[in-house]
């Protein structure tokens, strides 16, 4: 048995914060139905790249649920989303704010007949605030927080990150938010409203960055390939490439010049004998040390850095990390088969549980798949659901 076995989730958001949250709730074994709007459903069915005219994205980020498809637009169709609410545990949804009040599917409405409802609402700014009426994406996000000041080279143009940290975080934060919920709701059986911003989930990352802003009025800046505090800390150029090192404590530091580049001297130089000092001196330090890393290749610096214990790692491509052997060993790649797609591999899971370990049990879902499944479930019989697509309510 799954942890999250006896819940029951409605997800009625999309693209990816949202999908990614009840993804994450239904890989540890929760019940998701996925309910998509009549035309054309999650708007990352419409994202590149497909096989067999499927798309891979809407794949990747919603395994382990199932897809049903309600006009909410519609009185018939929102008495159905009604129905299945009321025995629900949670509701997810990412609409701009005020939309799901205006389709009378808020949490106001639906506390008032399921008082135990847990409610997520993922927007871009919140429920509440002056930009609470605005749409918001990741690179909005990323923009308005202060991270793409800080990513990038110092003086070149704003950078943004590789991937969409925020909507990934938005979607992480309202993961474990909706688990403190649940819990709370198994010990009193009240529900609650969860209200998640895109451009806010982040700030709680930048630890170093506000205890230098706040203590000494330092604004962090583009810090390119270097930590903002430790050093060395960062990506060093090696015969063959660049490495990362992490000596980012004084016995690791200590462990790299003693037994990595054998430079026990570097120690005793004033400019480097304490972190802060060799953060404060990472220009000279780093023309010191890449001096000597240019002179052998990745694999030997990341052999004698292992030997020593100083943290130290390859920068992989996306391919070279999804074939790496650990990665490999620990299921971070797995397979599942997709009824149009095929075979295809998806990403694992990043915890594991020893007990009760997610697992995939069934492909993200084809468009409204199980529309007649769950709609049978509600006593809803096949004639009735023919003059309910008839009508244009479901698909």
């Amino acid at each position: 048995m799954l942890p999250l076995s006896n819940m029951k989730v409605l997800d009625i958001s999309q693209i990816m914060a949202g999908p990614y949250c009840t993804m994450v709730l239904g890989d540890l074994g929760a019940e998701v139905i996925k309910v998509e709007k009549a035309n054309g459903g999650d708007d990352s069915r419409q994202m590149g790249p497909y096989v067999n005219d499927e798309s891979t994205c809407f794949a990747q980020i919603n395994r382990n649920k199932k897809s049903i498809s309600i006009n909410l637009k519609d009185d018939e169709g929102r008495e159905l989303f009604y129905r299945l609410a009321k025995d629900a545990d949670v509701i997810v949804e990412n609409y701009r704010t005020g939309v799901a009040k205006s389709l009378k599917v808020d949490y106001e409405t639906i506390k008032a007949f399921n008082p135990g409802i847990i409610y997520c609402s993922i927007s871009g700014f919140g429920q509440t605030g002056p930009y609470s009426h605005k749409g918001g994406f990741d690179l909005v996000a990323q923009g308005m927080t202060g991270l793409m000041s800080m990513t990038g080279e110092p003086g070149r143009r704003p950078l943004k990150t590789g991937i969409a940290v925020y909507d990934i975080g938005a979607g992480i934060t309202a993961i474990y938010s909706i688990l403190a919920a649940y819990i709370h709701k198994m010990n009193t059986g009240e529900g609650q409203l969860v209200d998640v911003a895109i451009a806010e989930c982040g700030l709680p990352w930048f630890t170093w960055e506000a205890a230098a802003y706040f203590t000494e009025g330092t604004v962090p800046a583009a810090t390119g390939w270097r930590h903002r505090v430790s050093a060395p800390y960062q990506a060093l150029k090696v015969r063959d490439g660049y490495i990362m090192l992490g000596s980012a404590n004084q016995r690791t530091w200590e462990r790299l010049c003693n037994e990595v580049i054998d430079r026990p001297d570097l120690m005793a130089d004033p400019q480097f004998t304490t972190n802060h000092l060799r953060g404060q001196n990472v220009e000279e330090l780093e023309a010191v040390l890449e001096a000597i890393f240019v002179t052998r290749d990745r694999e030997d610096w990341l052999e004698r850095c292992d030997r020593a214990g100083v943290p130290a790692g390859p920068i992989n491509d996306f391919a070279e990390a999804m074939q790496d052997p650990h990665y490999l060993e620990r299921e971070m790649v797995q397979e599942m088969e997709h009824p149009i797609i095929g075979k295809m591999k998806t990403l694992g899971f990043p915890s594991k549980l020893s007990a009760t370990p997610a697992s995939i049990r069934r492909p993200a879902p084809l468009y409204a798949q199980h529309t007649d499944e769950v709609l049978e479930q509600l006593g809803i019989d096949e004639a009735q659901r023919q003059a309910l697509r008839e009508r244009g309510v479901v698909k």
